[in-house]
């Protein structure tokens, strides 16, 4: 006990009350956080067909990481659920910065889980994040409505990688999709770049958003995409630019008869509607129905399918290969001192690149 002199007689009306214990620094409330659980590749199969979205999100990001033991679950994973998966259809979809994708997925995917009862998973390839390691799709908060829905699953693009490996993983990531009952995969890119190539060799429908009103309709596109395209819908066909969004879409029927007809045997169709009035979607939807029955009538589906699953085999082939071959310490170090003989002009590129190739195979 300490003495206060304060307390004393002749202090009258002035006391001191004695000080509690400080209480302790940390909340006694506070639980420890619980690590992660972890699953066995079974383990994660069983959730992910049951449905269980929490789990699906763990293994899409054990199917993006680059960690070698990661992957070996992940590969584990794809091929438990492979027999499962295959039973959606699946859309790219591309445009130019600007056209309204975002907006259009939104008013899209809200019609197909509300009026046809559909769930629906939207993935995104975004060369751009290779440089920026930032993601075009960034936020789900331009998809305001989707992000809210139960049956919608929204996951931006992997920005780790080439091309190809954030490709071949966004496949990978649509066979857990369709494994956990998605039955509707959006695959959306940017309509710049090699990414469509990359959308078109994994997906069963290829829409092309266009915008009207810009004056530049024709020349603003590459004739690669025009080509990949099964159907072209140009945007914003509303208010006082309806008359510009039919002129567009005579232009782009008119350029699509130059083209030869693709090898599905299906003319592509070009539709307008209005992402932001939510007009003409049922008929966007309507032409998809039609190209599939189209398709499966004449056996272009399965075969557009058989074939993309051979070129995603030889695609993971050429990518391990590429890996191996630079992450081989041997070869790391004699890069440097070939680059530099090859820069000096001592040896030319040809002869640099067959040495290290020799070099690599004898070891």
């Amino acid at each position: 006990m300490h003495h206060h002199p304060e307390n004393d007689p002749q202090y009258t009306g002035l006391t001191v009350n004695e000080g509690v214990a400080s209480p302790p620094v940390i909340n006694p409330y506070l639980q420890t956080r619980k690590k992660r659980q972890t699953f066995s590749s079974s383990e994660y199969a069983e959730e992910i067909r049951k449905g269980n979205i929490t789990v699906l999100s763990q293994a899409v990001t054990l199917v993006e990481s680059q960690k070698p033991e990661h992957q070996t679950v992940a590969q584990e994973i794809i091929e438990k659920c492979l027999p499962y998966s295959g039973n959606s259809m699946r859309i790219g979809i591309t445009g130019v910065p600007g056209a309204g994708k975002s907006t259009s997925i939104d008013a899209f995917g809200m019609h197909l889980i509300h009026d046809r009862g559909k769930k629906l998973a939207v993935l995104a390839i975004d060369p751009s994040s290779e440089r920026s390691k930032g993601s075009i799709l960034g936020d789900k908060t331009r998809m305001e409505e989707l992000s809210r829905e139960q049956d919608a699953f929204i996951r931006p693009s992997p920005s780790a990688g080439s091309l190809g490996g954030v490709a071949r993983k966004t496949r990978e990531t649509i066979i857990l999709c369709e494994a956990a009952g998605f039955d509707t995969i959006f695959v959306e890119t940017v309509g710049v770049g090699q990414s469509e190539t990359a959308v078109h060799s994994m997906v069963d429908f290829f829409l092309l958003i266009q915008l009207a009103g810009t004056g530049d309709e024709l020349q603003g596109i590459k004739r690669g995409i025009m080509e990949m395209a099964d159907g072209i819908i140009v945007n914003k066909a509303d208010g006082d630019n309806i008359d510009r969004a039919n002129l567009a879409a005579a232009q782009y029927r008119n350029a699509l008869h130059l083209f030869p007809l693709p090898p599905s045997g299906w003319t592509p169709k070009v539709l307008t509607y209005s992402g932001y009035y939510k007009l003409g979607i049922p008929e966007i939807r309507n032409m998809i129905d039609e190209y599939t029955d189209f398709t499966r009538k004449n056996g272009y589906f399965d075969a557009r399918r058989h074939s993309q699953s051979r070129y995603w085999m030889y695609e993971s082939i050429n990518e391990q290969l590429r890996n191996n071959f630079y992450q081989s310490p041997e070869i790391e170090a004699a890069l440097k001192e070939k680059e530099q003989q090859v820069l000096r002009s001592e040896i030319s590129s040809f002869a640099a690149a067959k040495q290290m190739l020799d070099l690599y195979f004898k070891k």
